[in-house]
């Protein structure tokens, strides 16, 4: 039975120490923290300066070890567990081996005595999954699950669930309810004691498949995908340390939102990134016109680069002669020619054709050397691949290419554009991509962020780019086809995790479907999923906000929210004058409350909001700043809102949000990004009139 957390404490203490079960969990906790504290010791005190060969081994191994020490870390504000097991036959159900009777604590990390015997199992053990799986309806062997209460690291409280008893009714559980509502202040934190089990489903799908996971805001897609990776790194992590893992998100911003998640589970060495980190080959330092980024990220150009790149191949004209001491060998041009016609008809990578060729041509030196009576080995066939003349046939007909110059002169030659945009791209869709005055060299050139892409492309065409075990993509939505073949090729042998919502794709390249994106991706099979169910966004916030969604995603079906509190939420109009005003009023309100404050504004209001907030007093932090007790207020470009959140939102006049855009579709789902960061509360301030799917309270 669901018990509330303070009656049960009260019962907890009523009873005398030797019977307490709070003061037994606190003794446990206390000998739990002894034990992770020794764990730790044992690894500090390892002496290796005799265990490996050379100095190289040495520094890996010490590495490790560090890496190993931070990982043992005892954090003091954060539970080391939060939930326990007891295990029991029940009654018509299939008992578990070795499951009888014995007794679980669930936590972040694994933890065991100096016998090595277990007090806390990780999360992530199967032994662990019926803590977020089990009901009355499959309680999965479970006999009680019992969830733990903390403030401030101290253990306070505890909830039972006793699985098997059928006469109980099955009620929500409080402390859950409480820590999905507990004020956020920092950084995003982990979720691992409130996963549910349609997200636990998820977190543990096998490594084999890639997931695509649709979720409304506020139902924990993110958190979902940095578990989902911490899960596979313990599942499978001889194989991801050799392949690597890499989280990708929207921005800078959000990646220092979420960077403390996967530490505080203990995994230290999953790499972060944006979109534009991965195709840095040149310096950004230009933009495009939305109509130009939109072609320049359009799947057609993949082809238009795959025909430039091989642009520089040609027929050979003079047969290729190889002197070797007295004698010549001679390979004729048309010989060569096939050879040549046979690599572009294979269609492989142009840098692996390039290395090939050669040897295709040595190799039909050594049988003439053969027919010679000359016995040649490989040693022969390496020496007439380097040959000079082999070498300068080789370059000639198969010149190497520079994937930045080779895009420079795409963008910045008409007739090259033409020629190999032919049937690709109309001649008015050329023009817009073609610039206006063209750079003189690579360094000179203000690239914008889509040319990086293509140069990113056109060197995948050029060498193989190193693809890894496991990638996590957030704010997938949002990308061009173009940059999802940018992902894919860092996954192509591994699987991915993506995240996103295309009620929420505020670029002009947006995706209009999973089964699109995932086919640019090299992904077409993934498995999508999903979620509705809120655990953050309170019940009048998202009601208010899914108005939009027939207007800007009418596929999608609305979400709910399982939050008991409605939040608050307000919509004031106030006079044109009367608004910056009204915007210092509601940041100073919600600064009375408990948590972070986000003031969401367009852009161009920036400005005026930070000059009212400082002479009122109320200096605000910039995403990605870190919040103390005494800064709490931060001011947000709803350009960059996206996957943050705060407890309490004050939103900035919604028409400036929504005409900063390139058209009425985009705004409004901007204006959805903006009005489903709240927590707890949302305030709503605005001048002009509404859209009128907002219009009516």
């Amino acid at each position: 039975m669901g018990l509330d957390p303070a009656s049960e404490t009260d019962q907890a203490q009523a009873q005398t120490p030797e019977t307490n079960p709070l003061d037994r969990e606190r003794a446990h906790l206390t000998a739990s923290r002894a034990a992770l504290r020794a764990m730790r010791a044992d690894v500090e005190s390892l002496d290796i300066k005799d265990v490996t060969a050379n100095w190289v081994n040495a520094e890996v191994l010490q590495n490790q070890i560090e890496d190993r020490i931070k990982a043992l870390a005892d954090l003091a504000h954060t539970p080391l567990f939060f939930g326990r097991l007891d295990y029991g036959h029940a009654p018509g159900t299939e008992l578990a081996e070795g499951a009888e009777g014995e007794q679980f604590y669930i936590g972040r990390r694994h933890v065991h005595d100096a016998d090595g015997d277990p007090m806390v199992i990780d999360w992530r053990a199967p032994v662990s999954q019926p803590f977020y799986q089990a009901s009355k309806k499959n309680p999965l062997d479970v006999r009680l699950r019992r969830r733990f209460g903390y403030t401030g690291g101290e253990l306070t409280a505890y909830e039972d669930e006793h699985l098997t008893d059928r006469t109980e009714a099955e009620q929500a559980s409080k402390l859950l309810q409480s820590e999905i509502e507990r004020p956020r202040v920092g950084p995003m934190r982990d979720i691992v004691a409130t996963i549910q089990p349609e997200q636990d489903e998820i977190v543990r799908a096998g490594i084999g498949g890639t997931v695509c996971v649709q979720g409304a805001p506020g139902t924990g897609k993110t958190a979902v995908g940095l578990h989902r990776v911490a899960y596979l790194l313990y599942a499978h992590r001889d194989r991801l340390a050799r392949s690597g893992t890499l989280v990708i998100g929207p921005n800078r911003s959000f990646l220092h939102y979420i960077e403390q998640v996967l530490p505080a589970l203990g995994e230290l060495n999953v790499a972060q990134a944006t979109v534009d980190d991965l195709v840095a080959h040149v310096e950004v330092r230009g933009t495009d016109p939305a109509t130009a980024a939109r072609i320049k990220g359009d799947a057609r150009m993949a082809e238009v680069l795959r025909r430039a790149v091989r642009s520089g191949v040609t027929m050979p004209t003079e047969a290729v002669v190889v002197v070797r001491g007295s004698r010549r060998w001679r390979v004729p041009a048309y010989e060569v020619e096939e050879m040549v016609q046979e690599l572009l008809a294979r269609d492989i990578r142009y840098g692996a054709a390039r290395e090939a060729l050669p040897r295709r041509i040595a190799h039909a030196v050594l049988v003439r050397m053969e027919e010679a009576g000359e016995a040649p080995d490989d040693r022969v066939q390496d020496s007439v691949a380097r040959n000079a003349a082999v070498k300068a046939a080789v370059k000639a007909v198969w010149p190497p290419v520079d994937p930045a110059k080779l895009v420079l002169r795409l963008l910045g030659d008409a007739e090259f554009l033409a020629e190999h945009a032919e049937g690709v791209l109309t001649p008015e869709e050329q023009k817009e991509i073609l610039w206006a005055k063209p750079a003189r060299g690579v360094k000179s050139a203000k690239w914008s962020a889509a040319d990086a892409v293509l140069i990113d492309e056109a060197q995948d065409l050029i060498a193989r780019t190193h693809s890894l075990g496991h990638v996590v993509l957030d704010e997938a939505q949002d990308l061009s086809p173009m940059q999802y073949r940018a992902v894919g090729r860092r996954c192509t042998t591994g699987s991915a995790t993506i995240l996103g919502d295309l009620a929420q794709g505020t670029t002009p390249w947006a995706t209009n479907s999973w089964e699109e994106a995932l086919t640019h991706l090299g992904k077409p099979d993934a498995t999508v999923e999903e979620l509705t169910q809120g655990f953050r966004v309170p019940r009048q916030v998202i009601a208010y906000a899914s108005r939009l969604l027939p207007a800007i995603a009418p596929g999608l079906a609305e979400a709910t929210s399982i939050r008991e509190a409605a939040g608050d939420f307000a919509v004031r109009a106030v006079a044109p004058d009367d608004l910056d005003a009204s915007v210092v009023t509601a940041c100073r309100e919600a600064l009375a409350k408990e948590g972070s404050i986000g003031l969401i504004a367009a852009d161009s209001r920036l400005p005026a909001l930070t000059e009212a907030l400082t002479l009122a007093g109320l200096t605000p932090l910039a995403p990605g700043d870190e919040t103390t007790p005494e800064a709490r207020l931060t001011l947000v470009p709803a350009t960059l809102a996206k996957g943050l959140e705060y407890d309490y939102v004050v939103l900035d006049e919604p028409t400036a949000i929504i005409n900063a855009e390139p058209d009425q579709r985009t705004g409004l789902r901007r204006l959805y990004v903006s009005l489903t960061r709240a927590v707890s509360g949302l305030t709503v301030l605005h001048s002009a009139p509404l859209p009128e799917q907002l219009a009516a309270i």
